[in-house]
């Protein structure tokens, strides 16, 4: 039975259960910017080690999904690597295929199932250690502290996508070659791209905008709600955004699972507004170094990692223990 209800504007949704305090303890206190941090160290030296790079196809790459694979089953998860054909102006070096890596817990229902993902390819020109180790490392950090076997509700499901660079086609072909069950399944997608930028904002997407392709399938807001509730309780005001088609959110849209996502900003610059709310330089970038050799390890904006590797946290240990079916 559910213990009460919260609302968040005009949605409503229900708190967790009593049984759920060890799944919460274990995450909202637990996952924190400093416990991702050696995974950020372990993508940058696989960078260096690889011609600067992780991009997908290419050993950076390769060497990423064995890590990640490494540690997720330490953990306790279930892991496979799927393929995805290469379309052919992006292949290299003979390669047809790309990988995913998939986790899930081997406790909860796999008939609900939270997904959380963040792309594990960089672009060919840098190491891409906030775009997007910084999600990954955040991911990695959220699954450990979970474990394989933890005590919850429904299934959580963790992805890392390869060529997100590259036209999104590591999630567009997993998501468009599950069965129609199998979508069915899944009550909800949380998306991580770049949440360490140096001039950090704290933006949610999800919830907001004209069109359905902006807003996200019904039910994105109230995922969008939680993930702005879990940074308040972090420290910081978010501000909610439209969806756009550049990151591996879009396939779970185009499926008509709700989605929500959390982003530290890119090129674009941060206005005044922004800067008197969350601090940083206004009219300067908020990642400077966006797409270029300088996505390094040394450059990246700690407590802005620290508060979304919480709040995603906060997230999946709440959509993972009090949620019966799809949200909305």
């Amino acid at each position: 039975m559910v213990q009460s209800s919260r609302r968040c504007g005009e949605r409503e949704y229900p708190l967790a259960r009593p049984w759920d305090d060890p799944v919460r303890r274990r995450l909202v206190a637990g996952a924190t910017g400093a416990g991702a941090g050696p995974h950020l160290v372990a993508l940058q030296r696989i960078a260096d080690q690889n011609a600067g790079n992780r991009a997908s196809p290419g050993p950076g790459y390769e060497a990423s999904v064995q890590y990640v694979v490494a540690v997720l089953r330490a953990a306790g998860y279930d892991v496979s690597t799927p393929t995805y054909p290469l379309p052919k102006r992006r292949r290299r070096d003979g390669a047809t295929c790309g990988r995913n890596v998939v986790a899930q817990t081997r406790t909860g229902d796999p008939g609900r199932v939270v997904v959380v993902g963040a792309h594990l390819d960089s672009v060919r020109k840098g190491p891409g250690i906030n775009d997007n180790g910084s999600g990954v490392a955040a991911l990695l950090e959220i699954a450990t502290r979970l474990g394989g076997s933890p005590p919850i509700r429904n299934a959580v499901r963790f992805a890392f996508w390869g060529s997100e660079e590259d036209d999104l086609e590591g999630s567009t072909h997993y998501v468009k070659t599950l069965s129609r069950g199998d979508r069915d399944d899944i009550l909800l997608y949380l998306n991580l791209d770049m949440i360490a930028s140096s001039n950090a904002g704290y933006f949610v997407l999800g919830g907001e905008g004209k069109t359905r392709a902006e807003f996200g399938p019904r039910g994105s807001a109230q995922v969008a709600c939680v993930l702005v509730e879990q940074l308040a309780a972090t420290g910081v005001v978010a501000r909610t955004t439209p969806f756009d088609r550049e990151s591996d959110y879009a396939a779970f849209i185009d499926a008509g699972i709700p989605s929500g996502g959390v982003w530290s900003g890119d090129r674009k610059n941060k206005s005044k507004k922004q800067a008197r709310r969350w601090g940083g330089q206004a009219g300067e970038p908020f990642d400077p170094r966006y797409h270029t050799r300088r996505d390094r390890l040394d450059e990246l904006h700690r407590t802005a990692l620290d508060r979304f590797t919480r709040a995603v946290a906060g997230a999946v240990a709440h959509f993972a223990v009090s949620i019966d079916t799809r949200p909305g």
